[in-house]
Parts: structure tokens; C-alpha cells; sequence
């Protein structure tokens, strides 16, 4: 009697490269959320170090050493960071000195919805003040862990305010350690390809935030003179608020707006008002993605909006605030790097708009 032995057939590499891939994605999903507490002011670091590295390395040929150099990039930096945020500081507490009389206007302004739902919608003041009183038993349970993790994340920022500028230094000036580190680790790919690409990645990413600066102070400078036109209080700080939060596509413009829209509603009690800064804002966002964006920004990144919508809506996911910040210009790296890569080809259709060559 013959006894046929089973014969086992192998899937092909094809079938079991989609289940591969999605192993990594898990665990390297896991990895970065359980280690966000390193890889977040790693991250940060060494995104400003892309920046800085073309300031260091144009120093350094006037004659600086490279820890001077890399020192007075850094001090221009927090100069400059400095200098923004006293500019908003200041805005904010002149926003402050005109609380008292925002308040009461606000109250009226309750006052006065509370009365619309008592004669249109026939809500009585008994079963409005239940209501807010229901939400206030809901929420009063959740605000002991409210300050427990803003207590948290205050000390934690703190920390990053430390370690970011102390990686950024390392990495500056490891640079060149860093990059045989990275030749060795890809030991397939020739060494003159990995430089040629890190350089690539660094000019383009560079160019791309210094542009991406001049359209915050354009579209700032645009926000503001419109909301100035139609005399709303603070429009210096609401204007810049506006602009910073259209790096959120779409739904930033729409946050932004709704600060100056309340202001005026209550300053001026009209409808015309909110209606002005919605299309003051609309005209604004239009020329910010038709002019202002294509003319400062020359090397676009082309990184279609749902991908950018999902890097933020995973990076919140992950690594919280500072994921949202940091896995837009991550999106834009791959991309880049796919673009020079044959074998990743598709997924730099995935990453891409229909008009990237």
C-alpha cells in the first residue's frame, strides 16, 4: 500500500508581502506610541536640525567652528521664536485688559438666548438651568483628571524646552557619524545614492518651511488688515491665530475663524459682522492655496490632502498634539524619498497628487 506524502505549497512572494507589510505597520505603530516619550523630542530635534543644517554648514565656511556655528543658529532661533511669541503675548494681554467688558456683553448675549428659548422653542429657565446643571455633575467628576493631565503635559513640555535644543546640538554636530551610521544600516544602497538623497531631503525640506514661514506672515498680514477693515478688536492676534492654524487643512481656517466671528458678534451685535470676516477669511484661504502657497513655496512637497488629513488624524492618535504637528512633514519625507525610489513607486502614487511628475 503507497502512502502519498502531502506536498506543501508555498504562497508566492507576492500573497504574502501584503501581510508582511501590515505587520510592520503594527509594530511599527506600537513602537512609536509606546516610545513617544523619546521619539517625540527626537523628532523635533532632528526636523530642526533640516532647518538649521544649511545655516551651520553656510557659517561654517565664513570661518565659525562647528559648535559656534551651530550655537548661533540655535540662539537666531529661539531669537526669533521669542520674538513671535512676545508679539502674542502682548496682543493676548491687551485682550485681557478688555476681559471685564467682553464678559458682560457675553452675559447679555446669554441673557438674551435664554430668552429666545423661552419664547420660541417654549424652554423654561427651570429646565435650562437643570440642563446646565446635568452637564456641570457630568463634567465636575473629569476635572481633577483634567488638571492631572495638564499638570502632566506642562511638565512634560517643560522637559522638551530642555532636550530639544540639546539633541538638535548633537545631531548637528554628529552629523557626519550620523550619516555613515545611515550608509551602514542600508548597506545595499550605494553610499554616493544615501548622501545624495539625505542632502536632497534636507535642501527640500529646508526650502519647504522657509516658504511655508512667508506664507504664515503673508496670510497673517492679509488676516489682519482685513479684520482691522472691519474694526474687530485684537485682529493683530486673531489674524495670526487664523494663519498658523491653516496648517490644518480646511478645518483650521474654520477654527481660526470662529474667534474674531464671536468677537464681533458680541462687540457689534450684528450678523453683517460675522459674514464680513467669513469672507474676508474665504478670500484669504483662496489666495493663499491659488497664489500666496505656489509662489513662495518653490518646492512643493505634493502631498495630496487626505493623506496630510490622515497623517494628522494618526498622528493625534499616537503621539498626541505634538503627532499632528510632526507627521505632516514626515508624509512629506517619504514622499520625497519614494519619488527617487523605483520600488516604491506606488507608494508614491498613494503619497501624491495628480500633478506630481
Amino acid at each position: 500500500m503507497r502512502y502519498s506524502i502531502p506536498i506543501r505549497k508555498h504562497l508566492p512572494a507576492t500573497a504574502a508581502s501584503p501581510l508582511k507589510t501590515l505587520q510592520y505597520i503594527v509594530y511599527g505603530a506600537a513602537i512609536l506610541y509606546f516610545g513617544r516619550t523619546i521619539f517625540i523630542p527626537i523628532s523635533f530635534a532632528l526636523l530642526i536640525s533640516f532647518v538649521l543644517y544649511p545655516v551651520c554648514a553656510w557659517l561654517e565656511q565664513k570661518g565659525l567652528s562647528r559648535i559656534g556655528a551651530i550655537v548661533v543658529s540655535i540662539v537666531l532661533l529661539l531669537l526669533l521664536g521669542l520674538l513671535v511669541v512676545v508679539l502674542l503675548v502682548s496682543q493676548f494681554m491687551r485682550f485681557l485688559h478688555e476681559w471685564p467688558a467682553i464678559q458682560s456683553k457675553l452675559m447679555q448675549s446669554v441673557t438674551d438666548l435664554s430668552q429666545m428659548l423661552v419664547d420660541v422653542f417654549g424652554i423654561s429657565e427651570d429646565q435650562q438651568h437643570n440642563f446646565i446643571a446635568k452637564i456641570s455633575d457630568q463634567s465636575g467628576g473629569n476635572i481633577l483628571s483634567i488638571i492631572r493631565n495638564t499638570v502632566s503635559a506642562s511638565a512634560f513640555s517643560v522637559v522638551m524646552l530642555f532636550l530639544v535644543p540639546v539633541y538638535t546640538v548633537l545631531i548637528l554636530y554628529y552629523r557626519k557619524y550620523w550619516v555613515n551610521i545611515l550608509i551602514r544600516i542600508f548597506p545595499g544602497e550605494k553610499s554616493k545614492s544615501v548622501r545624495e538623497m539625505l542632502t536632497l531631503t534636507i535642501q527640500t525640506y529646508y526650502n519647504f518651511i522657509k516658504g511655508m514661514a512667508m506664507v504664515y506672515i503673508v496670510v497673517g498680514t492679509l488676516n489682519s488688515i482685513g479684520l482691522l477693515l472691519l474694526g474687530v478688536p485684537h485682529a493683530i492676534l486673531f489674524g495670526f491665530i487664523a494663519s498658523v492654524l491653516t496648517f490644518v487643512p480646511y478645518i483650521g481656517i474654520m477654527v481660526g475663524s470662529l474667534l474674531p466671528i464671536t468677537m464681533a458678534w458680541i462687540t457689534y451685535d450684528s450678523i453683517w459682522y460675522p459674514v464680513g470676516i467669513i469672507a474676508i477669511f474665504t478670500f484669504v484661504q483662496y489666495l493663499e492655496a491659488n497664489v500666496i502657497f505656489p509662489v513662495a513655496v518653490s518646492s512643493r512637497l505634493n502631498v495630496n490632502t487626505l493623506v496630510m488629513l490622515l497623517a494628522i488624524f494618526t498622528g493625534g492618535i499616537v503621539w498626541g498634539m505634538a503627532g499632528m504637528i510632526l507627521f505632516v512633514p514626515f508624509a512629506g519625507i517619504a514622499k520625497l524619498i519614494a519619488d527617487r525610489n523605483p520600488k516604491w513607486k506606488t507608494l508614491s502614487m498613494i503619497l501624491g497628487t495628480e500633478n506630481t511628475k
